[in-house]
């Protein structure tokens, strides 16, 4: 099974074209400043915060711009009141999404979250309802034709990883949450860098959709992906390859 779930995997390939630099850096200001609130400013010692400033930094963020956001974390400097919070829901065909949320304002979140699940005819639903469907995974992902699999592969298993697989066009691996960092600095030691990395939430089981119900599930996610809140989405759906031809032709 993919490390991704089926919505993150067509994230990562449009999201070239996609990119909305501004809720980006949005997004990983608050992780940051989330991330140093919780384990404090020192990416040494705090893994979260230091895969936060990794990716900010393969964004081009401004050194600056990651130095305030971990005071705002620490308390040195004054910022919004940010908090997580995570939604749970049945999308069409009751396929499972998982949203985390970071937000200033609780009740606007969830108000603007079950309205998107309301337009394209999915629920949201009580916490607990699908987290079960999902566990929580590290996953680092690389483009197949820019590395070599094999060695790759081997650096991986020595490093503990959990599993290596190959699918549309990108090499993944999966590691066990606290496996992660010691994964990911052995990749990168030996010149390997990820496309994207990452502690994610990965489906167990998947449900098949087509037709009317792919079409609203994959606006469903795009709808709640754009949302200004929304840090990631997370769904237990499949779509074959024909599907999402046919499901982007009918727009």
């Amino acid at each position: 099974m993919s490390g991704h779930s089926k919505w993150s995997t067509i994230k990562r390939k449009k999201a070239a074209a996609d990119a909305k630099r501004g809720k980006i850096f949005t997004q990983l200001i608050r992780e940051i400043t989330i991330s140093a609130r919780v384990g404090g400013g020192d990416p040494v010692a705090n893994p979260r915060l230091r895969l936060a400033i990794d990716n900010a930094r393969s964004q081009n963020m401004p050194k600056d711009n990651v130095e305030r956001a971990i005071k705002k974390g620490t308390g040195e400097l004054e910022g919004e009141q940010i908090e997580e919070a995570r939604y749970e829901g049945y999308g069409p065909g009751g396929a499972a999404i998982l949203i985390d949320t970071v937000t200033d304002n609780r009740n606007r979140t969830v108000s603007d979250v079950r309205h998107l699940f309301v337009k394209y005819g999915g629920n949201l639903g009580a916490n607990g309802c699908v987290a079960y469907l999902f566990e929580k995974k590290g996953v680092l992902s690389f483009e197949a034709r820019t590395v070599d699999p094999d060695r790759l592969m081997e650096l991986a298993i020595e490093a503990n990883a959990r599993d290596v697989q190959e699918e549309g066009g990108f090499l993944e691996i999966e590691t066990d949450p606290e496996d992660f960092e010691q994964v990911r600095t052995a990749v990168g030691e030996a010149g390997f860098e990820p496309q994207s990395s990452e502690i994610t939430m990965v489906p167990q089981t998947k449900v098949e959709l087509s037709g009317r119900e792919a079409q609203s599930m994959l606006k469903l996610c795009e709808a709640l992906d754009e949302h200004d809140d929304v840090k990631q989405v997370y769904a237990n759906f499949d779509i074959s390859e024909d599907e999402m031809i046919q499901t982007a032709a009918e727009g």
